[in-house]
Formats: structure tokens, C-alpha cells, sequence
């Protein structure tokens, strides 16, 4: 696990299972019609249940660089926040859409506001975007979101599936938000 303090906000970075963290939110990198059907939206409905499903799928559709809240059903989180970085479910996205992402679902955490905010790889999946690419375009639009709106929320934890995803956040992290440990 990587934890490095830039400015009042914790940022984490570890391995593990998206719907299996304790933050006040976590993210789901939707499609615009929030249809939870594979990769992290569908272990979100698989875990947390289908009431979260059946509650975006309400507020859709949701256009790339916007993004809402559900409930999260029996998940530990308080809300999941739906961030499309793709228009139809399972296509491919790009780092473009991954900022959008990433930025649109900080300013709901933020109107939520939530302490806590989990992130997987934001359109690494069926979206095909690299990992060392989603990672740096995560890390620089959460810095630049810290830079001008400051905490909330005051962690920001980067959850990676696998190694090299964790690899890839680690090296954006330290390079975008320096090292300064917790």
C-alpha cells in the first residue's frame, strides 16, 4: 500500500476489490445508460444488489463529465457515484473521458460531502484504455481538483484489481503528488 498526504487529503493507493471498500463512496465508470452489466458496475450490482442498478438506470441518461449517486445497497459504502467515461456499454473510452470521469465524480463527492472516495482504474476494463494512461490522467485531475477546491473528501483511495494497475497508480501518484508519506 502507497499513502501520501498532499495538502489536507490523503491519498491511498492498494490492491484489492473495489466493492469491498469502506469509503463513504465508491465509483462505478459507467456507460451514459448507468446499465450495470460487466466488469466493476456489474460486481457492484452482483455485491451490493440490484436496487443500485435499478436506481441509476432512473437517472439515466448521464452524459461523459457528469455523473450521479445511488445508495449502495449491502455494499459497505454509503453511495456509489456513477461516472460514465463511455456513451454505450462496453465500448472502448479514452483519457479524455477518464479526466471527465474522474473530475465529475469528485465535484459529487464533494456536493455529497463525503470524507471518503474509492476510485478503481477509471476505463481500464472494456473501455481499453492503458493503465499508466488512466493513472496519470486520474492523478492529475484529482490534483488539479485538490488545488482548487480542497478537501472534501479529505481520502482519496485508488484501488487496483490487479499488479499492474497498482504499479501504474503508485507512479502517478509519487509523480503528480510527490511522496510525502502518512
Amino acid at each position: 500500500m502507497l499513502a501520501v498526504r498532499y495538502g489536507q487529503v490523503a491519498v491511498i493507493v492498494k490492491l484489492g476489490d473495489i466493492t469491498d471498500e469502506e469509503a463513504d463512496a465508491i465509483v462505478n465508470p459507467a456507460n451514459s445508460y448507468l446499465i450495470m452489466g460487466g466488469g466493476v458496475a456489474g460486481a457492484i450490482r452482483r455485491k451490493g444488489g440490484k436496487v443500485i442498478e435499478d436506481e441509476a438506470i432512473s437517472k439515466a441518461p448521464v452524459d461523459i463529465g457528469d455523473a450521479v449517486a445511488t445508495t449502495a445497497g449491502k455494499l459497505k459504502a454509503k453511495y456509489v457515484i456513477h461516472a460514465p467515461t463511455m456513451k454505450e456499454p462496453a465500448s472502448p473510452t479514452n483519457e479524455t473521458n477518464v479526466r471527465l470521469a474522474t473530475r465529475a465524480a469528485l465535484k459529487v463527492a464533494r456536493q455529497l460531502n463525503v470524507n471518503s472516495i474509492a476510485f478503481p482504474g477509471m476505463g481500464t476494463g472494456v473501455g481499453g484504455v492503458p493503465f499508466t494512461v488512466a493513472a496519470n490522467a486520474m492523478v492529475d485531475e484529482i490534483k488539479k481538483f485538490i488545488d482548487v477546491n480542497g478537501p472534501p473528501p479529505f481520502k482519496i483511495v485508488l484501488v487496483a484489481i490487479d499488479e499492474g494497475l497498482y504499479e501504474a497508480f503508485s507512479a502517478a501518484v509519487s509523480s503528480y503528488l510527490g511522496s510525502r508519506g502518512i
